[in-house]
């Protein structure tokens, strides 16, 4: 168990991360990638990525990142608020020497793993920071978020936004302890100390740094952060959300035409904007003065089309607008301001 001591001052500095961080996302994803546990959401996505794998870079990826057991902290550097892709892989690679040298050295010697580990000559050199080596490390970087995913980043994206809706509303109803609060059962609050179920035995004490919570969408079960967090910055702590199965399957180019056609009318306008910062099915119902079916029908057709993500949370479900929904209200209309809708499902 992981047991991390709160100081009003950090409780102060408590922030949520509001998009994915690209390296954290490769990072997790990989391990379940090259994984044998079977996690059902990610089946789809395994059995359409691994075949584009068996590329340039799979190799020093493997060494870099065993499924099980430390996995180097470099590779998920603090990124200062910019988690693009581009900024994020070039932190990676200014990496100090000394600090590549031990990383990969504790990676080395890490007890779970195979011994000696795969692409060993390739984590020499990576260690000594030759330039042939680095170069090597952002194209396996770069290459692998081409193919397993840049194509699934809007979903992903997607959940992270709809995870921060109810986070939002335990703010506003709770404070930041609320916001600890709702993080059970992965994370327990026991004013002032988080429990985190952890791997091993870790007492944090945050000192006035405040925590940086951060929504990964292949986090699995239980959270995860850094072993040895840069002194005197902001330690993260890496959360699984929730998700919905199926995200992974191929688009069926036909049935969303079919859907598209069908699509917009006033009400399923008016529910995609009202959404943008997160609404539960009797929130929209009373809002529009339609039923809680009428909702659900309307959040169903624009759920298929990729417009919208549901997620259930207690005892209701909570909508909030994708990026394509976002792009959409932001590119092609604006809903009318109406009390009511009475247009037909």
């Amino acid at each position: 168990m992981l047991r991390v001591h709160f100081t009003a001052g950090d409780i102060a500095r408590l922030r949520v991360a509001a998009t994915p961080d690209p390296l954290w996302e490769i990072s997790n994803s990989f391990q379940i990638l090259i994984g044998r546990e079977s996690l059902l959401v990610f089946g789809q996505w395994r059995r359409r990525v691994r075949p584009r794998l068996i590329r340039d870079g799979a190799a020093l990826l493997t060494a870099l990142l065993p499924p099980r057991g430390y996995t180097p902290d470099f590779l998920t550097p603090d990124l200062g608020g910019y988690p693009d892709l581009g900024s994020a892989v070039d932190t990676v690679l200014r990496t100090p020497k000394a600090t590549l040298r031990g990383d990969l050295t504790r990676l080395v010697a890490s007890p779970v793993r195979s011994n000696p580990p795969p692409s060993a000559t390739g984590l020499r050199a990576l260690a000594g920071g030759e330039p042939e080596a680095l170069h090597d490390l952002g194209t396996a970087l770069h290459g692998y978020y081409r193919r397993a995913l840049d194509e699934f980043w809007p979903h992903i994206c997607a959940q992270v936004a709809a995870d921060g809706a109810l986070r939002a509303r335990a703010v506003l109803t709770g404070g930041a302890e609320g916001l600890l609060a709702s993080f059970e059962p992965v994370m327990r609050w026991r004013p002032p100390v988080l429990e985190v179920d952890y791997p091993v035995d870790r007492e944090l004490r945050l000192d006035e740094r405040g925590l940086l919570l951060q929504p990964s969408f292949y986090c699995v079960r239980r959270p995860v952060m850094l072993a040895a967090p840069s002194p005197g910055r902001t330690p993260v702590l890496v959360h699984p959300i929730q998700h919905v199965l199926g995200w992974a399957q191929a688009p069926d180019a036909a049935s969303a035409g079919a859907s598209l056609g069908n699509l917009m009318g006033r009400t399923r306008a008016a529910i995609l904007e009202d959404v943008v910062t997160g609404r539960t099915t009797g929130e929209l119902a009373a809002r529009f003065g339609i039923s809680g079916s009428a909702v659900s029908q309307h959040t169903a057709v624009l759920r298929r089309v990729g417009l919208l993500l549901s997620m259930r949370r207690g005892k209701y479900i909570l909508h909030t607008t994708t990026p394509a929904g976002i792009a959409l209200l932001n590119g092609a209309f604006r809903a009318p301001a109406h009390d009511h809708w009475t247009d037909s499902v």
